[in-house]
């Protein structure tokens, strides 16, 4: 009798670390959630890393460890060249892993191994952009069931495609991109504006009593049913919307998968994203439109796709 592989997944956020034992049919067996440190420096992150480690090979046997990381990760090496949220650069997590865990490791960007888990897992599809709408926009491409990358892991910058170059300063330092349109960091902008222009209002007054107007206070609004706070979303899921068809006409896919924790907003934001990718799609009777779909393992996808693609690379 055959017993299925085991490999420990890991996934590195800007506020928690995830860690699961994962086998090969993407089920999770075991998991720990540890804070990440606010010294987001490598050395204490690597410490919380084989800490997690030491604790699920305790109680399973595994073969293998991958690790998603948001940031800019050299393929095949391992090493986390750049992370946005976090101070450490040039860390190679890879090599100092397998020093201290003796088991082959495998590190890629948190949207890739998110993407290899919502298509292989999900409907599946084996050709797919996964678009991760949170903070900032992160994203992946799988092509023919494998993630691309290009050939040193720098490719699939999604959330940094040029929307309009004369729109608003993005994190990054450029101007319109993707993400400076439809990301949480945009919904807050877009919120502080109405609030600004209407004082008296709703969402005004509910980011008074939270100190600051965010993106959830915009949040909040809508769900007390604020007509300014659901215009706001009708212009952040075309935004979206506007994205996914620049997206959509270069690649042919089966399908866009959008994660990430505003997509919790359902339809508010997905249905007037549709619209617009429906509206800017490229000759759509020739090439028909793929479908929009809301991602299915949420904030799993990470931990379990480095699982996987640990597995695959074992």
């Amino acid at each position: 009798m055959t017993t299925t592989r085991l490999a420990i997944g890991l996934d590195i956020g800007g506020t928690k670390i995830a860690g699961a034992v994962v086998d090969e049919r993407g089920t999770v067996v075991a998991e720990l959630v540890e804070p990440t440190p606010e010294e987001s420096d490598a050395e204490p992150v690597t410490a919380v890393l084989v800490s997690m480690i030491e604790r699920l090979r305790a109680e399973h046997d595994v073969v293998t460890i991958g690790v998603g990381a948001a940031g800019i990760v050299e393929w095949p090496a391992g090493k986390m060249l750049w992370a946005p949220n976090n101070s450490y650069r040039d860390w190679p997590v890879r090599e100092q892993l397998e020093k201290v865990t003796d088991l082959p490791v495998t590190v890629d960007n948190d949207a890739n191994v998110a993407a290899l888990a919502e298509a292989r897992l999900g409907e599946p599809y084996p050709n797919m952009v996964l678009i991760t709408v949170g903070t900032g926009i992160g994203g992946g491409l799988v092509m023919d069931g494998n993630i691309y990358r290009g050939p040193t892991g720098l490719a699939s910058e999604l959330g940094h495609i040029i929307l309009n170059p004369d729109g608003p300063r993005c994190g990054c330092g450029n101007h319109g991109c993707f993400e400076a349109y439809a990301s949480g960091t945009a919904l807050t902008r877009m919120g502080r504006d109405a609030a600004a222009d209407a004082p008296d209002g709703l969402i005004a007054r509910l980011g008074a009593e939270d100190g600051e107007v965010t993106g959830h206070t915009v949040v909040k609004a809508v769900e007390q049913g604020d007509e300014t706070a659901k215009a706001l979303f009708a212009r952040l899921g075309r935004w979206l919307g506007v994205g996914i068809a620049s997206l959509a006409n270069i690649f042919e896919v089966d399908a866009v998968v959008v994660g990430g924790g505003l997509v919790e907003t359902g339809e508010l934001l997905l249905a007037p994203a549709r619209a617009a990718a429906r509206e800017y799609a490229y000759a759509p009777t020739a090439r028909g439109i793929p479908p929009v779909v809301p991602a299915t393992f949420g904030g799993d996808a990470g931990k379990i796709g480095a699982a996987l693609l640990a597995l695959d690379h074992a």
